[in-house]
């Protein structure tokens, strides 16, 4: 510093640059938050659309008769109108499924794929969001610095967490 400048003229630049790098980290923090949290949305909405979306779909109840190699199957029952019996359809080996109990399906449109419903497959469709709203809590406590914000999200994301637990 030149001593005949004045010092607040050579704190200037250091305020711009601290205030390009605080918004800089404010993007990027922001752009990863909601990166986590539309990759939880698309994880959950691949089952979840079957189980909330159920007009015209096939549903039915499934008991499970067998399960290994990462599936359960057994006889489909349909309930709804247009929907037709099968022999053997599939379904996710979960901890949310067990051999020897009958769940309340829907069948994904094409395939003998089936979907958890009702309440328990609604909430367990929806657990990788959780997991998103976890996750997304950290990077917003840590890099944007809103503590109240990511004990909001973190606390949404326990909760269905919780709920599908007690629910499953």
């Amino acid at each position: 510093m030149i001593p005949a400048m004045p010092a607040s003229a050579a704190a200037r630049p250091r305020q711009a640059s601290s205030a390009l790098l605080r918004l800089g980290r404010i993007a990027a923090m922001g752009a990863v938050t909601v990166v986590i949290l539309i990759a939880g949305v698309w994880a959950s909405w691949g089952t979840a659309q079957h189980v909330l979306l159920t007009k015209g779909r096939e549903q039915g109840t499934v008991e499970v008769t067998r399960c290994g190699g990462g599936v359960c199957s057994g006889p489909y029952a349909p309930v709804s109108a247009g929907s037709q019996a099968r022999g053997r359809v599939v379904l996710e080996d979960s901890v949310a499924v067990r051999q020897g109990r009958t769940y309340s399906v829907v069948m994904k449109p094409g395939s003998d794929d089936a979907v958890r419903s009702g309440p328990a497959g609604v909430l367990y469709a929806w657990v990788p969001l959780g997991g998103a709203l976890l996750l997304a809590s950290v990077v917003v406590a840590g890099g944007l610095r809103r503590t109240r914000a990511a004990w909001v999200m973190a606390g949404a994301g326990v909760a269905l967490l919780t709920a599908v637990f007690v629910a499953v």
